[in-house]
């Protein structure tokens, strides 16, 4: 009975999962850009002498860059990162950093065509290996970013785009098809004002907002936590994902207008086509690889959102959609993603390196 309330006062004052990461160091400290490379040098050493392809991480908006390394050593397994480790491969990830007020003029465009072009170049530059390049891998809307950036700049040293639970039709997500019917007859001008006024989405209700997605999940927290006091796995699993929602950072205020104009009202990615700023992105010229994974049970992302890949982009060399039945989260990180999303990640690298 002690050691139980011990057990809950830990849970209660966030005291009870490990604060771990994996060991890295900062490659490059551009404003919007940090990037980050993991592993020891002795993992470095050997991934350029086997002739690994390195893979650029891009996060999502409003998603602190921790995402793809949620504590590593610590089951179930949590960390992207470890796992592109333990497959010979160097992780790179990109922090596009917090977001307030003076950052309300930043839009997609400035995303890739800007910070994930140059994160790319560092990257490359720092892995050392003449005519290399890199895998893009992004969750959810980072998955959208790394797609626009292949799209847009189809010269770069690109190999393959691996996107989990990104959308590719906004018009496919009921919740967001419904938020179109009501905007549409004023094309969403009187929330695209608010947007304005307020200089993006704040840090606040971003957190709310996903936590809102999941309400189940928070009204059964009390009870989970008393029957799982025994059970360390669930209760660490728990707190890891409590303190990843907390520390989500805001949208900037361009970009969550376009994703109010161009994605949810007007649905441009659906159909291919995105004017973002005075650039225009056709999806459907992208020619790299592209390796997507989504799910039924997902409620931010719909299956069928997630699968319009298919039918999207036209051009690619090869798209590989593969379905694993998680939650949004879920698909990138925990038992399930390590089981089922992450090794097929690796056969997907795994079979572009033989056919290189």
């Amino acid at each position: 009975m002690l050691n139980d309330l011990r057990t809950l006062a830990r849970v209660l004052c966030d005291d009870y999962a490990p604060r771990t990461a994996t060991e890295s160091v900062i490659i490059s400290d551009r404003p919007h850009g940090r990037l980050r490379r993991y592993g020891s040098r002795e993992q470095f050493d050997r991934a350029r002498r086997d002739g690994a392809v390195p893979v650029l991480l891009v996060p999502p908006l409003a998603v602190p860059a921790r995402c793809y390394d949620l504590a590593p050593g610590v089951e179930p397994a949590n960390s992207v990162v470890e796992f592109l480790l333990s497959t010979g491969s160097i992780p790179y990830v990109v922090d596009f950093g917090d977001v307030g007020r003076a950052e309300r003029r930043l839009g997609f465009e400035d995303y890739f065509d800007g910070f994930v072009p140059r994160a790319l170049g560092d990257a490359l530059g720092d892995f050392g290996v003449s005519g290399g390049s890199a895998d893009l891998l992004g969750w959810s809307l980072g998955g959208t970013i790394s797609l626009l950036t292949a799209a847009f700049h189809r010269d770069l040293p690109i190999r393959s785009v691996i996107t989990v639970g990104t959308p590719l039709s906004y018009a496919k997500i009921p919740m967001y098809r419904a938020v179109r019917t009501v905007l549409a007859p004023t094309a969403g001008r009187p929330v695209d004002s608010v947007l304005k006024a307020l200089g993006g989405i704040p840090a606040p209700l971003v957190q709310f907002s996903y936590r809102a997605l999941a309400w189940q999940r928070e009204l059964r927290k009390p009870k989970y936590i008393l029957d799982n006091l025994n059970d360390r796995d669930a209760l660490i699993r728990m707190q890891v994902i409590d303190r990843f929602q907390d520390s989500m950072p805001g949208y900037p205020g361009r970009v969550s207008e376009q994703m109010l104009l161009n994605l949810v009202v007007r649905d441009e990615i659906g159909d291919g086509v995105l004017h973002l700023g005075d650039r225009t992105v056709d999806l459907r010229a992208l020619t790299a690889p592209v390796f997507a994974v989504g799910s039924h049970r997902d409620a931010v992302v719909s299956h069928a959102a997630a699968q319009h890949c298919e039918n999207l982009l036209t051009s690619s060399s090869r798209v590989d959609f593969h379905t694993v039945e998680t939650s949004h989260l879920g698909l990138l990180t925990g038992g399930v993603a390590a089981a089922r999303t992450w090794p097929a990640i690796a056969k997907f690298r795994d079979e572009l390196t033989v056919t290189a």
